[in-house]
């Protein structure tokens, strides 16, 4: 029993302490609620503004009042925004029904916060401040200092106030124009508009003497535009407000501004940056952003509690100078002209400030483009000059490896000679002996004369084709036949066949084979090839050894072969026969065919060698032919 009281007493222990958990949770999911509703309640704020939705720069201000609140406000907002269409009319406080009006939204949705902009709203305010607005809190921003009628303030209003500098405005545009003579002041006719035009007129009077001004009070705003196109030169224009001419006519938006603007021969000042960015060059003007921040952050401390009235803000003067740097070029305003710290906006920037990124990166690229170029083309410098000197060693090892073989042809030049010779010895021995005849047979004296020129040609033909295969000249190619080259290369080696008992034999193209090429090296080539197929034959009978050589057209190609009847080249050693220093004769350099596939590569050829199966080794040219002989098989 015991056992069954404790555990009963436990689970009513229990159950209590559940109930408590359950009332602590209920009670913090609650306070959470009201704490996020009270930071999350809506603040309404009016706005009501001196002039219509049209009028700049008051609704640039507006824009810019709101665009602030928005910023630094840590609640949500809900703003509205009310003009008083009637302040540029001849009647101070004409808007009664409009009293009504603003009444009765109050009484549906009372505001928060109402911030009056410009001295009409404040004023509109103040005098219906005992049946509008009695107990909301107001901030009157963009009020000059000297518009503030503080015997009517209460601890409901703030005030953020400004200071228009009229003589500083003019000595600015003095200071930046020194030539102006003449400043043309347009300022319209409203009760505001007069009220500033004697303000003008009093900073004017310290600057009598030194500029004149012209007022334009009584001339209809259509009238100054016609004046405006033929100003005196040195002559600068403030402008200040042209809400009603004196013609009556209201001048919404910026309309005005803008229309002498385009028609004016002189530059256009003002105080007020709302209409900076396009007709105005600068100067020291009231800053939107400033009065902005201000009447913010006074509206957003008295939405957070503090009273109006104990809020004092010091009157807010110009900001530093800003100048439109367009404008300074259309009128030559020199920079160096502009007072100490002056802003300078829209500057259009330059090709380099503009596109500074792109054009590094091209130039780093161009940079690096002729760095590689100069490279390429000092390694191509440096090739042509390795290639000039490669084919001054080939030519001077050919003229040495055609000295060689001058002297391997020694014997059979000397026999081509002698014979030749000894015709001449023979037929002018007989003539001797006809000349010393009585009855001088004429006509056998003439063929022997003719025998003995034929001899002399034959002797200097040898003669001639030895200093040619001898001779030391530079590589110089030229179109040639190919199948005439081979028939005076066959006539250059006829004797030493001949004495080594080598048959020689030749099937030439039909047609002829023209190449571009250095004739004394391809004889070279060809006599080298010829020598070697002898050397090869050496062992065999007379029978046996023979040297053919064959031409032909292969496509755009022409190519030779120099076949012979010997044992051949060994199979592992067919890549090797090319190689400097490479020989199988005892007495041989080993350079010959090096020789010869360099000098066939110079041409653009190739040469190779194959076993023919039994019948001893063929080597194969192909050279390309020349141009005009690829176009005349093209055209056939």
């Amino acid at each position: 029993m015991w056992y069954g009281g404790l555990m009963e007493f436990l689970d009513r222990r229990l159950a209590a302490r559940a109930w408590r958990l359950c009332l602590l949770f209920a009670l913090a999911i609650f306070v959470s609620a009201t704490a996020k509703t009270a930071s999350a309640e809506t603040k309404r704020i009016l706005i009501l503004n001196s002039f219509g939705h049209d009028f700049r720069p008051w609704t640039e201000y507006e824009r810019t009042i709101r665009a602030e609140f928005t910023r630094q406000s840590p609640w949500p907002l809900d703003i509205h925004e009310y003009p008083l269409v009637t302040s540029h009319s001849g009647e101070e406080y004409p808007e009664v029904p409009f009293v009504e009006y603003l009444r009765a939204i109050d009484s549906v949705h009372p505001a928060d916060l109402v911030v009056c902009i410009g001295t009409q709203a404040s004023n509109f305010v103040q005098q219906n401040r005992g049946r509008l607005f009695t107990a909301t809190p107001t901030v009157r921003t963009m009020v000059e200092h000297r518009r503030v009628r503080s015997d009517g303030l209460t601890l409901n209003d703030a005030v953020v106030s400004i200071v228009l500098d009229f003589e500083a405005s003019f000595a600015d545009m003095l200071k930046v124009l020194p030539g102006t003579r003449q400043i043309v002041v347009i300022n319209g006719t409203s009760p505001n508009e007069k009220f500033w035009l004697g303000e003008m007129k009093q900073a004017a009077k310290p600057l009598e003497g030194r500029v004149a001004f012209q007022w334009f009070e009584d001339t209809p705003f259509d009238e100054i535009l016609k004046q405006s196109r033929s100003f005196p030169q040195g002559t600068a224009i403030f402008w200040y407000l042209m809400n009603v001419d004196a013609a009556g006519v209201v001048h919404e938006n910026d309309t005005a501004l803008k229309r002498l603007y385009e028609a004016a021969n002189a530059p256009i000042f003002s105080n007020d940056d709302g209409y900076f960015g396009q007709e105005i060059v600068g100067g020291p003007m009231q800053s939107m952003l400033e009065i902005g921040r201000q009447t913010a952050a006074v509206g957003v401390r008295i939405l957070g509690g503090e009273k109006a009235g104990a809020i004092k803000m010091p009157a807010i003067e110009y900001a530093a100078p800003r100048y439109d740097w367009r404008l300074l070029q259309r009128w030559r305003i020199a920079e160096n002209r502009l007072p100490a710290g002056s802003q300078i906006n829209f500057r259009e920037s330059s090709g380099w400030e503009t596109y500074r990124l792109q054009v590094a990166f091209i130039s780093a690229v161009v940079f690096l483009q002729a760095l590689l170029i100069t490279g390429l083309l000092y390694e191509r410098r440096g090739r042509r000059v390795a290639e000039s000197e490669a084919r001054q060693r080939i030519a001077q090892l050919a003229h040495v490896n055609r000295y060689t073989l001058a002297g391997e042809l020694a014997a059979s030049i000397a026999h081509e000679l002698n014979q030749p010779l000894g015709s001449i010895l023979v037929n002018s021995e007989t003539a001797t002996l006809m000349l010393d005849t009585p009855g001088l047979d004429l006509k056998e004296l003439k063929e022997i004369l003719s025998d003995i020129r034929r001899d002399d040609q034959r002797a200097g033909e040898v003669i001639r084709r030895l200093r040619s295969l001898l001779k030391r000249a530079p590589f110089e190619a030229k179109e040639l036949d190919l199948n005439e080259m081979v028939r005076e290369t066959l006539d250059l080696v006829a004797a030493l066949a001949d004495a080594r008992g080598v048959s020689l034999s030749n099937v030439l193209a039909a047609a002829p084979l023209q190449v571009k090429a250095d004739n004394i090296q391809l004889q070279q080539v060809l006599i080298n090839l010829i020598v070697n197929a002898m050397d090869a034959m050496s062992h065999l009978e007379r029978s046996q050894s023979s040297v053919m050589l064959r031409t032909a057209q292969d496509r755009d190609f022409a190519v030779i072969e120099i076949s012979d009847t010997g044992m051949g080249i060994p199979a592992d050693k067919a890549k090797e026969v090319f190689e400097p220093f490479y020989t199988t004769k005892p007495n041989g350099m080993g350079m010959g065919l090096s020789i010869a596939r360099t000098i066939i590569e110079a041409h653009g050829g190739e040469i190779a060698v194959e076993n023919r199966a039994g019948e001893g080794a063929l080597f194969r040219i192909r050279l390309p032919l020349a141009r005009s002989a690829t176009s005349d098989l093209a055209a056939s």
